[in-house]
């Protein structure tokens, strides 16, 4: 279990689609910027990268920046895009880094030297339970990522599980679902894996929620029947 807890910075979360294997993709990318410059970065984003992104046909669906230092904060970015497929976000990120209005915009943001110490990359499907994120112009909230590592071959049973009663009981201790996500990569986890994205009101909320959701009965014994017909724990 790896968890991140960071909260929304540039852009409210869009219409989320649904992968299918020769449908939509989406994007996870997380950028460490060097030492004293992610306000730079995210500058770089706010007024240049998101609408060139755009302009080369992908869908910016959100931002954000780790809270707490062990997760990165002050040096990292995270966003998710989405794609039409794997071959055009191919497409889309051999034309955006041709363009020479980008090109320009690297040029005068990296005067000083680079910004970006590290970039990674993980493209991934929506699971068929990922509920559609509408926009969000309301009061600022704290976001959580969360991914989960299946043993071998238990994944079905994981996705099961979400879909047939922690989605629901996530909402019912005002934990609000966004996303759920596969990587489609082998060296991502593919087959294994699931990044998921809820939000909270605050930090002391999300620890309120997750305390009542942990104790509530049917979660108990959701988990307890689910781990019994796998033959152990799910993640």
């Amino acid at each position: 279990l790896r968890l991140l807890a960071f909260f929304a910075l540039l852009a409210g979360l869009l219409p989320a689609l649904r992968a299918a294997d020769d449908g939509p993709v989406f994007e996870l990318r997380i950028y460490t910027a060097t030492p004293g410059n992610l306000d730079k970065l995210l500058a770089r984003f706010r007024d240049h990268t998101m609408r060139i992104f755009e302009k080369h046909g992908m869908q910016n669906l959100g931002y954000a920046v780790p809270t707490e230092k062990a997760d990165g904060a002050g040096e990292k970015l995270y966003y998710v895009l989405a794609h039409r497929s794997r071959e055009a976000a191919k497409a889309s990120w051999k034309s955006f880094s041709a363009d020479p209005e980008w090109k320009d915009v690297v040029a005068k943001s990296q005067a000083g030297g680079k910004i970006v110490a590290k970039a990674e990359s993980i493209f991934m499907s929506g699971a068929d339970f990922s509920p559609r994120v509408a926009d969000y112009s309301g009061a600022p909230r704290v976001f959580e990522m969360r991914t989960y590592t299946t043993p071998e071959g238990k994944i079905g049973a994981l996705d099961a599980r979400f879909r047939d009663h922690t989605c629901a009981l996530f909402e019912k201790h005002g934990i609000m679902n966004l996303g759920y996500y596969h990587p489609v990569d082998a060296d991502k986890g593919a087959g294994k894996t699931l990044i998921y994205f809820i939000a909270h009101k605050d930090r002391d909320a999300a620890q309120k929620s997750w305390d009542a959701f942990r104790a509530d009965p049917v979660w108990v014994a959701a988990r307890a029947a689910s781990e019994k017909a796998a033959g152990g724990s799910l993640t």
